[in-house]
C-alpha cells in the first residue's frame, strides 16, 4: 500500500474570495470554534459531513469545491 491520501480543501481561498471573510465568522455561522476552522482549514482536522455541507453553503459553492480527494490511481 502507498502513503495514505489526504483530504484538501480551498477553505482559506474561498473565504479570501468572499469579501476576505475571517476565520472565526465562518467559524460562527457553522457553529464552531475559530480553532477548529483552522485546524480544518490546515488538514489537520476532517471535518463530519454536516459542517463540510455547511462549510460549502456559506459559500454558496457545491461540496467538492471546498473539499479534495485525490485519484487513488497514481
Amino acid at each position: 500500500m502507498g502513503k495514505a491520501t489526504k483530504v484538501t480543501n480551498s477553505i482559506r481561498a474561498l473565504r479570501f474570495a468572499h469579501e476576505e471573510m475571517t476565520q472565526a465568522e465562518l467559524a460562527r455561522r457553522i457553529g464552531v470554534t475559530r480553532q477548529t476552522v483552522i485546524a480544518i482549514e490546515q488538514g489537520r482536522y476532517s471535518p463530519s459531513l454536516e459542517v463540510a455541507f455547511q462549510i460549502a453553503r456559506v459559500f454558496r459553492v457545491p461540496l467538492d469545491d471546498v473539499f479534495q480527494y485525490p485519484d487513488s490511481e497514481g
